[in-house]
């Protein structure tokens, strides 16, 4: 039987610029019945500024989303409300658990419209709010892009969007390239799967250079203090304010009213990279999970198995999520390459598409280990020298009335409550913390994962050069509140939150 292969157009994917909107997003909804909306967006900085955001935000006028005429009016919609709830959420003194129905009323209705759920995701932040500067001009490169909407902004928050954009812009054409290559190996023509996977390889290293111009204006500092915060989400948010997550009030009954949790804006939510590991057959399991047998090798094809990079589809529109699972149903490159593993120029090309992607990965690795593991290390020993000072103060001030004596303090002892050591194992358990899938080991292991499918064997081994390293780390490890979640991660080690 002759594999059905997935039409791009038909799944809302755009045959040039992928992922991204085919016309550039709108930057304003036409209709003025909508101008309460605009206002507070083109207003949100001044607003955040003054804390006068959620006043103005509970006096809103609730609007019907009856007058949404297209998807781009949607889409604008969506994108207007999830930068608003969170910024709602995230922008004052102290988190919000509650969202008002002048938020979440149309907030639900376009969430449920575009299949996507009540937070901000990558669609909203990324996808979905970029414009050209210049309309003649190409848009993968970011000399031609900018951003529609911001939290702060700042030129750091944009360009962090930005390289995103232009890295789903670049990637566009290996989405066609790909399934052209699909179609190849089901007519078992060698020649033309090589030539593919050629061209795929040396885009993906194009992509790797794309991603690491993050630094070129995407301050670390101002990224992890100020335009992080705004960006998490509800789940295991504990310790950030939000013990319980947060409620959408939709107008009624409030003993009906319930908490939900989602996870926050997140670059696993990019498709176009859960396309690259589909394409190449790269399966990911669930953090310290082993290698099992491939699922083309079954004779019956299981489910994937639940994992985070999987877990986020379901933070995707709903035609792209489902896109990545109808391509998952013909992807046959892999499967092609080890039938005919003997054909060399094939094979090494195939593993150089590994080797590229596992790059890209390692590049990420680096890049979020200098903008949140390293800002997060800061933080908490700032925190921890600021509870010094203040218990020493107390304890000055104590001293003065006469309560008690000022004990002589060592260097070894310094910070530690008491000689019982119950302060340094309650610091040990806040540290440690009850946050989602230890971070380090969910990178590396994403990063292993990806070589893995290797059909020469000393490539294999030298794409998993990760893995083989299997000695216990014995450091403390901090809790790190992250775009998607909260994670643990291991003192000094590298790692990231805005997963690839």
């Amino acid at each position: 039987m002759v594999p059905f292969f997935p039409k791009p157009e038909d799944y809302d994917v755009s045959p040039e610029h992928g992922f991204l909107s085919s016309e550039p997003p709108l930057q304003a909804l036409p209709d003025k019945y909508y101008e309460p909306w605009e206002y507070v967006i083109k207003n949100l900085q001044g607003l955040l500024l003054s804390k006068r955001l959620r006043e103005v935000v509970y006096r809103l006028p609730i609007l019907s989303t009856d007058r949404l005429e297209s998807e781009p009016q949607w889409r604008r919609a969506y994108s207007i409300l999830a930068f608003i709830s969170h910024a709602y959420i995230w922008g004052g003194d102290k988190p919000m658990e509650w969202v008002p129905p002048t938020i979440t009323i149309p907030f639900m209705s376009t969430c449920k419209h575009l299949q996507l759920p009540p937070v901000a995701t990558y669609a909203g932040l990324v996808l979905w709010n970029w414009k050209p500067i210049f309309d003649d001009e190409k848009i993968d490169t970011l000399a031609n892009l900018d951003m529609i909407d911001t939290f702060t902004g700042s030129l750091d928050e944009k360009w962090f969007y930005l390289v995103s954009v232009a890295i789903e812009a670049r990637g566009a054409p290996l989405i066609p390239l790909m399934l052209h290559a699909m179609q190849a190996a089901d007519r078992g023509d060698r020649v033309m799967v090589t030539d593919c996977l050629r061209s795929f390889a040396e885009r993906l290293d194009e992509l790797g250079a794309m991603l690491v111009r993050m630094y070129d204006n995407c301050d670390p500092h101002v990224f992890y203090h100020r335009l992080r915060p705004f960006l998490a989400g509800s789940k295991n948010m504990a310790d950030a304010g939000l013990p319980n997550g947060v409620i959408f009030d939709n107008g009624g009954p409030m003993h009906k009213q319930r908490y939900v949790q989602y996870s926050g804006g997140s670059n696993a939510q990019s498709s176009l990279i859960q396309f690259f590991d589909v394409a190449l057959s790269v399966h990911h399991r669930p953090t310290g999970s082993k290698d099992q047998q491939p699922e083309y090798a079954q004779k019956k094809p299981s489910k994937p198995e639940p994992s985070f990079i999987h877990d986020m589809r379901k933070y995707m529109p709903g035609p792209h999520a489902k896109f990545l699972a109808a391509v998952e149903k013909v992807a046959n490159i892999r499967k092609f390459v080890e039938n005919n593993k003997w054909d060399r120029s094939l094979s090494i090309a195939f593993d150089a598409c590994l080797a590229m992607l596992s790059a890209f990965r390692d590049k990420h690795i680096q890049m979020v280990s200098r903008y949140i593991i390293i800002k997060a290390g800061e933080a908490n020993k700032q925190k921890e020298k600021e509870a010094e000072r203040k218990r020493k103060e107390k304890d000055e001030e104590a001293a003065v009335r006469g309560e008690l004596e000022l004990p002589v303090r060592s260097k070894s002892s310094a910070g530690h409550r008491s000689s019982t050591g119950k302060g340094d194992e309650k610091e040990r358990k806040n540290l440690r913390g009850t946050g989602g899938t230890s971070l380090i080991p969910f990178l590396r292991q994403a990063r292993d994962e990806t070589g893995e499918p290797a059909v020469d064997a000393w490539a294999r081994r030298v794409l998993n050069r990760g893995s083989s390293n299997k000695r216990e780390r014995r450091q403390s490890r901090i809790e790190v509140q992250g775009l998607a979640s909260v994670w643990t991660v291991d003192e000094g080690e590298g790692g990231g939150l805005c997963l690839y």
